[in-house]
């Protein structure tokens, strides 16, 4: 048996016992199961004691099928008659925002997302918008939290700034935040002066900060289609910024964000430059891949996959900067920041967006060294830590 039980294994435990009677939303995705396997719709819909009134599928779809940046449409659902599915990621960016028409007939909007603990992961976004909706209008809003995959004792990454807020980056948030999605929902309550509405969080049972999810007992089930393994997970938080680039981030492998890379980069000259610079936790192992699809498919690349051999040690938003440092300089006129519409936002670019502002992309322009920008970040780093301290539900 797992030694963790989820918001969702202590609600089913009290057979749902804070929604008898109610008109029930629910805000998920194919990751909220329980220790069982069951998924948390199968659960809210055989349940009998209240009333399953819509669902919301946040980005990537209700049942996780489409991939980065592809609009998901609204419908029936086509497992339950007459129960409508509306999409949190349509083609405006209107649609990330639940509206009062889809909320009038609520009384209880459940929330069951896992988050990655990254800033950028878009399921801590989208349930800060179902707050900001939700509470507001007087309706009850119920986090069942799931653990940070990374743990919650690290902290790392550049703060947030004003004019660079987007679905990436919704609220000032460290990179790699070290939270749940509760206490992110706490943080954010507080944060949005939410405070009148009723918002309750189902903390886990037997998580700790230190634990990583493989500590959990619980099951890995992807929480969007390019986060296969917990691995995939620990770079993320440094890997995504990839995605602001022309250079591939690894979609289209069978190792997204662990190998990235591009068509003109040699492999090994690439990796012997990195493990020199001995970065803490990361080896880094010359690749040739081709992609299926997305940045470069069907074309033979070089790059590197990293190898996380010490989760304490590694830094990824830092080992990543020196990565996208490293791949700008050899590829030379190859290289090109992405500039097309990304998130809905034209601008700030997407590198900026990620990042949180325009500092480091304009550092790297100047052709300064990577290593002077973690000192600017310690002071946001810092404060940050103090911030989150007050939403904190685990030891």
């Amino acid at each position: 048996m797992p030694k963790v039980k989820t918001g969702l294994d202590l609600l089913v435990a009290q057979d749902f016992a804070p929604l008898h009677g109610k008109r029930v939303g629910l805000v998920t995705h194919p990751a909220a199961v329980d220790s069982q396997w069951r998924h948390a719709i199968e659960l809210f819909a055989g349940s009998g004691k209240f009333t399953l009134s819509a669902i919301f599928g946040p980005e990537h779809g209700l049942l996780g099928q489409a991939q980065d940046l592809i609009s998901v449409g609204s419908g029936e659902s086509k497992k339950h008659d007459h129960l409508h599915v509306y999409s949190l990621y349509g083609e405006q960016e209107a649609s990330l925002h639940p509206t009062a028409d889809q909320l009038k007939d609520l009384d209880v909007l459940v929330i069951d997302m896992q988050d990655i603990g990254s800033r950028y992961y878009t399921f801590q976004a989208t349930m800060r918008y179902c707050l900001q909706a939700a509470l507001p209008r007087a309706i009850r809003v119920i986090i069942l939290d799931r653990p940070n995959p990374l743990g919650g004792l690290a902290v790392e990454g550049p703060a947030l700034r004003k004019g660079y807020e987007s679905f990436v980056g919704c609220h000032d948030l460290a990179i790699r935040h070290g939270l749940t999605m509760g206490e992110l929902a706490m943080l954010y309550q507080d944060e949005l002066n939410l405070n009148d509405g009723d918002l309750q969080v189902m903390a886990c049972e037997g998580w700790k900060r230190r634990d990583y999810f493989d500590a959990t007992g619980l099951p890995w089930v992807l929480p969007s289609p390019n986060m296969p393994t917990l691995d995939t997970a620990i770079v993320y938080p440094g890997q995504c910024l990839i995605e602001g680039t022309n250079l591939s981030e690894g979609r289209g492998t069978t190792r997204p964000f662990e190998i990235s890379g591009a068509p003109w980069l040699d492999a090994s000259k690439l990796a012997a430059r990195l493990n020199a610079e001995k970065h803490p936790g990361a080896v880094f192992r010359p690749v040739w891949f081709r992609p299926t699809f997305q940045k470069h498919a069907g074309v033979d690349c070089g790059g590197v996959q990293i190898h996380v051999i010490d989760r304490e040690g590694y830094q990824p938003v830092r080992t990543s900067l020196a990565l996208l440092a490293a791949m700008r300089e050899m590829s030379g006129a190859h290289f090109k920041w992405r500039t097309e519409i990304y998130e809905f936002v034209k601008d700030p670019i997407a590198i900026d967006l990620l990042f949180g502002s325009d500092r480091e992309r304009t550092h790297l322009e100047a052709n300064k060294m990577w290593v002077d920008l973690p000192a600017q970040w310690e002071p946001e780093e810092e404060a940050f830590t103090h911030r989150r301290h007050t939403s904190f539900l685990y030891d």
